[in-house]
C-alpha cells in the first residue's frame, strides 16, 4: 500500500508519525528530515544512531552495518593506493621523482616507493641507451678551400633531471652545437691537414668542443665519440685533388725510401768509422809500445857498452849478421888462403832436410862428411869467417 493512499495513515518515506489534522496528507516537514540526517552522519563517526520499531531493542541497524562495510572498502583501497607507490629501476636506468611536478630526487638502480599519484609520480629515464646522429656539411677552410664533411655523433644521457628539465630538446642542443663547432674548427685549420694526418686531431677537437657546450647548457647529454669520415674536395674539382693526393703520397713514399736507405747505410758506415778508428788507435798503441821498446833496448845496451865497448860492438856486428843472413837463401864463405868463394845452396839444403823425414836419398855427398854440407854454418862458423876478413 503507497503511504498516501487512503486508510494507509500517516506513512511517509522519511518515518514520521506526527498526526494531526494539519498534517494530514501533507508534504514531510523539513524540520523533521533535518534531524534525521544528523543522526545518521553522528552514527557514522561514532554515535549512537536511533533504533526502529516498536519493541526499540539495541541490535545495530542496517546503517550501522552500511556504514562500517564502506569504512572496511575505504581502508582497503587506502592500503592498495600506498602499495602503487612501489617502483622498481633497472640497472640502465634512473628515475626521477616529482611532486605535484617539481623535482625532488634521482633514485638509483633497485627498489623505491614513492608517494603515490596524484601526489608524486616518477620518470624513468634509460641513461644507457646510445643515440647517434650524422651530420654532413661543404665547408671553407682556414687556406679559403671548400671541402666536404661527414662524421657520426654518439651521444648518451648523463643527468637525467638535467635532461629533463634544464632544456626543451636536448637532442636538437646537441646538433646545433655540433654543427657550430665543426664550422669552428674546421675554418681554423688547413685542407691539407684535414685530408691527411688531421683526422683524429679533428675528430677530437669537436668532440671537446661539442662536450664543453653541453655542459654549459645543462643538457645532461655526455658525447661518447665522435667518428669523422675522411674529408673529401667538392666533386668539381675532385680530379684535381686527386693528383695534387697522388703527388703528396708520391713525396711520401719517396721520403720514406730514402730515410730506409739512410738507416741502412748509416749504421754501416758509423761501423766502418768505428772499425777504423779502433785499428788506428791499436797500431797506435802498437807503435809507441814498440817504440818505447826499441828504446830500453838502447838504452840498456848503451849501458853495457859502456862498461865494455869492444864486447858490445862486436855482439852488435853478430847480431846483425845473423839477421841478415837468417833470411837469405844464399851464403858465400871465403876460405883463407883460397883463390874461390864456396858458395852455400841452404834453400836446397832446406829442403833436403825436410825431405829426408819422409824419404832416405842417396846423393854424391853422402859420406861421413856429407853432414858438413848439409847443415847451415853455425855461429861460431860465420864469427870465424868474419874474424879472418877483419884481419886482412
Amino acid at each position: 500500500m503507497a503511504w498516501n493512499e487512503p486508510g494507509g495513515g500517516n506513512r511517509d518515506p522519511w518515518g514520521s508519525n506526527q498526526g494531526g489534522p494539519g498534517n494530514q496528507g501533507g508534504p514531510p516537514d523539513l524540520d523533521e528530515i533535518v534531524r534525521k540526517l544528523q543522526e545518521r552522519v553522528s552514527g557514522l563517526f561514532g554515535g549512537k544512531g536511533t533504533s526502529s520499531g516498536a519493541g526499540g531493542g539495541g541490535g545495530p541497524s542496517a546503517v550501522d552495518l552500511s556504514l562500517k562495510t564502506i569504512g572496511v572498502i575505504l581502508a582497503g583501497v587506502f592500503v592498495v593506493w600506498l602499495f602503487t607507490g612501489i617502483y622498481i629501476i633497472d640497472p640502465a636506468e634512473r628515475g626521477v621523482v616529482l611532486r605535484f611536478g617539481a623535482y625532488v630526487k634521482t633514485t638509483a638502480p633497485g627498489p623505491h616507493w614513492h608517494i603515490p599519484w596524484p601526489i608524486e609520480r616518477v620518470e624513468v629515464v634509460n641513461v644507457d641507451e646510445i643515440s647517434s646522429f650524422s651530420h654532413k656539411a661543404a665547408m671553407l677552410t682556414r687556406d679559403e678551400n671548400i671541402v666536404d664533411v661527414e662524421l657520426t655523433v654518439q651521444s648518451r644521457i648523463q643527468d637525467a633531471s638535467n635532461y629533463l628539465f634544464q632544456d626543451q630538446a636536448p637532442m636538437k642542443t646537441l646538433r646545433d652545437a655540433t654543427e657550430t663547432v665543426v664550422r669552428k674548427t674546421i675554418g681554423g685549420a688547413k685542407l691539407d691537414f684535414i685530408l691527411t694526418e688531421g683526422r683524429s686531431a679533428v675528430a677530437a677537437m669537436i668532440q671537446q668542443g661539442v662536450q664543453s657546450l653541453m655542459d654549459e647548457y645543462k643538457t645532461g647529454l655526455l658525447v661518447t665519440s665522435v667518428n669523422m669520415q675522411p674529408a673529401k674536395p667538392p666533386e668539381q674539382v675532385k680530379d684535381a685533388f686527386d693528383d695534387a693526393i697522388k703527388a703528396r703520397e708520391d713525396k711520401e713514399r719517396l721520403e720514406n725510401k730514402a730515410e730506409a736507405y739512410a738507416n741502412e747505410i748509416l749504421p754501416q758506415a758509423r761501423g766502418e768509422a768505428a772499425r777504423a778508428i779502433a785499428n788506428a788507435k791499436a797500431y797506435r798503441d802498437q807503435v809507441v809500445a814498440s817504440a818505447e821498446g826499441e828504446t830500453s833496448r838502447f838504452n840498456a845496451i848503451r849501458t853495457q857498452f859502456e862498461k865494455a865497448p869492444e864486447v858490445t860492438r862486436e855482439r852488435l856486428y853478430l847480431e846483425t849478421i845473423e839477421s841478415v843472413l837468417t833470411g837469405s837463401n844464399m851464403v858465400l864463405i871465403d876460405v883463407p888462403q883460397g883463390n874461390s868463394l864456396m858458395y852455400l845452396p841452404l834453400d836446397q839444403i832446406m829442403r833436403n832436410q825436410t825431405a829426408k823425414v819422409a824419404q832416405p836419398r842417396t846423393s854424391m855427398l853422402d859420406g861421413p862428411d856429407s853432414n858438413q854440407y848439409n847443415a847451415p854454418p853455425t855461429t861460431s862458423q860465420i864469427r870465424d869467417v868474419s874474424r879472418d876478413r877483419s884481419s886482412r
